[in-house]
């Protein structure tokens, strides 16, 4: 619509520039007021692993399953959602229920952390989905809609109030230096601050909505069923997009400087469950997960500006079991992570995978991996009911 794409325009979205100041506080009634709350998957972690059905531990696929992740104690019970850090020592974990703990031991022990200025009942009813942190600065987002925002390495904190304008729901959040930051919005939009949040300025300057209007006849499979939503969007480390839109069976990319987000086709019958990139490259190829525990690679030269792509199957043995995030440590060391607390990890690649033991016996599910490359290739995996774990393979 006319509307739709004028909030694309990159003219500047504006915000109020009155903020909530909001200091961070030790939480040593966190564990009290939360325990009145029953403990369970939120509705939009347990969407993500929609196709697993069994929550049962599974056996090891190889008889000789590595162990190279340990249990980390959090001061809480329910999902964890996002953790970064701006130091080898300082870093932030949030996750459902107004969770947010701190640590200054690069993560060995983490402290539970509320806003002083909200009430134990207004803190417990967000959702801390994103933490981003560079140089002592941190923005961190929430649903519904909450952005804060913090120039003293999370001291005090002030509440960034976002325009009734915005099209779509914010989904992400990214620290990029002094007062700039990147957002994004679940209908596609990119925008970029470069004062702290008070203007935006979009990326994109077409929907995708109207994008896929105008090559409809191109031949993307599934563009004419498009719900005006993405869900999974991922950056590279070049500030590259890739999206999925919501019924899974169509993909996006974009590069900065391009005007508009360009589909493809998934290429294969199965519901696309999560996506990224190669080694944190969009120029190193893509990964795609699919309904029923499938994991595929792509080569590492691809065409991004054609509507398919070649992907390879990887030898993975899930048992059924949702991959829901997959991560390169370095070229040859990739490990994926899903349903049932399932980890698995390739040494050639992402070739082929083997079980990995780690979480095994503990119940719940896995939705996240990450290591930071920056700080002695530390790695974590984030899951449901407060689960932490801490890679202690060959660091």
């Amino acid at each position: 619509s006319a509307s739709a794409t004028t909030a694309f325009a990159p003219a500047s979205l504006k915000t109020c520039t009155s903020g909530i100041a909001l200091s961070m506080s030790s939480d040593d009634s966190c564990d009290d007021r939360r325990a009145f709350v029953s403990k369970s998957v939120t509705a939009g972690a347990a969407a993500s692993l929609a196709s697993v059905a069994n929550l049962a531990s599974p056996a090891p696929a190889e008889a000789k399953a590595s162990k190279l992740w340990s249990k980390v104690a959090v001061p809480f019970e329910d999902t964890v959602y996002d953790i970064d850090f701006d130091s080898a020592d300082h870093g932030y974990l949030v996750g459902a229920r107004g969770s947010f703990a701190e640590t200054n031991d690069g993560g060995k022990t983490w402290e539970p952390r509320s806003f002083s200025n909200l009430d134990a009942e207004e803190e417990i009813t967000y959702r801390f989905q994103v933490v981003s942190f560079k140089g002592g600065e941190g923005w961190v987002l929430g649903k519904p809609t909450l952005m804060l925002h913090t120039k003293d390495a999370g001291k005090s904190w002030e509440r960034i109030p976002l325009s009734p304008k915005l099209p779509g729901e914010p989904t992400s959040v990214l620290a990029l230096g002094p007062s700039k930051a990147e957002m994004t919005t679940s209908s596609g939009a990119i925008y970029v601050t470069e004062n702290g949040g008070r203007n935006w300025k979009a990326q994109v300057k077409e929907t995708i909505d109207a994008t896929l209007n105008r090559i409809s006849s191109s031949g993307v499979s599934g563009a004419s069923y498009f719900s005006g939503s993405i869900i999974n969007q991922v950056r590279d480390d070049d500030g590259a997009y890739l999206a999925v839109s919501s019924r899974g069976n169509f993909f996006l990319t974009w590069e900065p400087g391009q005007d508009f987000w360009i589909p493809h086709n998934r290429g294969t019958s199965r519901r696309i469950q999560s996506m990224g990139f190669v080694q944190g490259d969009i120029h190193k190829g893509l990964w795609m997960t699919l309904n029923g525990g499938k994991l595929l690679i792509s080569p590492n030269e691809v065409d991004l500006k054609g509507d398919k792509f070649d992907f390879n199957e990887a030898d993975i043995k899930t048992g059924g079991y949702g991959i829901t995030d997959v991560a390169y440590r370095n070229d040859n060391e990739v490990w994926a992570v899903g349903g049932s607390n399932t980890m698995y990890v390739s040494f050639d690649g992402g070739k082929k995978f083997t079980f990995d033991k780690s979480a095994n016996d503990i119940p719940g599910n896995l939705y996240n991996v990450k290591f930071f490359k920056e700080y002695g290739n530390m790695g974590w995996a984030l899951g449901s009911s407060g689960l932490l774990l801490r890679y202690t393979g060959d660091v």
